[in-house]
């Protein structure tokens, strides 16, 4: 008799998540060592209840559905699970002959990742890990499944402000970006500035902390120059305490609903420097949003889901697929697996040498880095009233 697979979808989706979930039932439906395969309904919460869906002989015609679906298909949750919650999850998996558990998701998903892999120990259950995270603040890979494509989104987000904002240049617009603690997609908004400067003016990231007076002093020497001013602000914006710059409206564990900066930022131009301010907020559709995604991050998310089958087939447990960069160009990588251990959370930000000098903007460096994950921009702009 063969051995039962288990998927687990953990924290925010992002646009490839199901991408990663269809390259692993498919992987999963051609492995001869697999007899059903499951997906637990609403992320761990689902796997505690025994609520758990069957994919075993889902059509290809399904699975073409699924790779075009944002969100989760089978839906996640920021469960937090205590000790006696793992050694349950342990009898469950036991109960349903379930040898091979998959858990898609980010630091805490990792986390979990390797605290059930340690709680399985002897009992021939092995668990392994996909990456996925819009933030990109996942270590131990060179990039997660759904930044690219979050980073494209935003990026081509802030050209088309910014062209509206070239057409009517008599206000600073803040655009308020998603990320924790980590500004890579608040960073990817500079990528806008090489499709004929389009870009923005001001770009900042929690990892700079936010001096009110820099920033004011910045609006007003950009004021010298042009009427309009964008600004690229990072949800996650602290300052020189390490406190975030606006209280969070809702906070548990990990979970933190930011409060807006973007609208903390514009009162603060308004009423310190009598400019007019508007702010505007993405938020979930800037991860949500599929029409713009990069086909290298639908690649890479299908192929980790694959990989994540082939290797707990083949022994692997605590452990996740991770991604090398091998070029940029051509761009290039390849798949490898590392160990995870417990206390996982260590989130991946900028590194200084991605941020230019004055903390406001990015450096060359980090757009390389950023470019082959992202794609060609196909709609070039011009603008006579600069």
């Amino acid at each position: 008799m063969g051995k039962n697979l288990l998927i687990v979808h953990g924290g925010g989706p992002t646009a490839v998540i199901n991408c990663s979930l269809a390259g692993a039932i498919k992987a999963a439906q051609d492995n001869p060592n697999i007899e059903r395969i499951l997906a637990a309904k609403n992320g761990m919460g689902g796997l505690l209840k025994e609520e758990f869906i069957d994919l075993t002989d889902i059509s290809d015609q399904k699975l073409k559905l699924i790779l075009n679906t944002p969100g989760s298909v089978i839906g996640t949750s920021r469960d937090s699970l205590y000790e006696k919650e793992y050694k349950k999850a342990k009898d469950i998996l036991k109960k349903h002959n379930i040898s091979y558990c998959l858990l898609n998701g980010g630091n805490g998903t990792m986390d979990t990742t390797a605290r059930l892999s340690e709680v399985m120990e002897g009992s021939n259950i092995n668990v392994v890990g996909i990456p996925k995270t819009m933030d990109n603040d996942l270590g131990k890979t060179d990039h997660s499944p759904g930044f690219a494509s979050a980073a494209r989104y935003m990026a081509k987000t802030t050209k088309e402000i910014v062209a509206d904002v070239k057409g009517l240049p008599i206000h600073v617009v803040i655009l308020e970006s998603m990320g924790r603690n980590a500004g890579w997609v608040t960073a990817a908004s500079a990528l806008s500035s090489t499709q004929n400067g389009f870009g923005p003016d001001i770009i900042l990231l929690p990892e700079i902390p936010f001096e009110e007076d820099k920033f004011l002093e910045k609006i007003t020497d950009l004021r010298k120059e042009k009427s309009g001013i964008v600004v690229v602000a990072s949800e996650g914006l602290k300052d020189t305490n390490g406190n975030l710059v606006t209280k969070p409206i809702f906070k548990s564990d990990r979970a933190v609903y930011y409060g807006d900066v973007g609208s903390y930022l514009a009162s603060l131009v308004i009423s310190k420097l009598n400019i007019k301010a508007r702010n505007e907020k993405p938020g979930l559709i800037s991860r949500a949003s599929i029409d713009l995604r990069s086909t290298i991050d639908i690649e890479e998310a299908y192929n980790v889901g694959k990989i994540a089958v082939e290797k707990i087939t083949q022994g692997y447990t605590s452990s996740m697929v991770s991604i090398k960069r091998i070029s940029n160009t051509p761009y290039k990588v390849k798949y490898e697996m590392v160990d995870l251990t417990k206390g996982m959370i260590e989130e991946k930000q900028l590194s200084r040498d991605y941020i230019s000098e004055d903390g406001f903007f990015v450096t060359e460096k980090y757009i390389d880095y950023l470019k082959p994950l992202v794609g060609k921009f196909d709609d070039e702009m011009i603008c006579f009233n600069n």
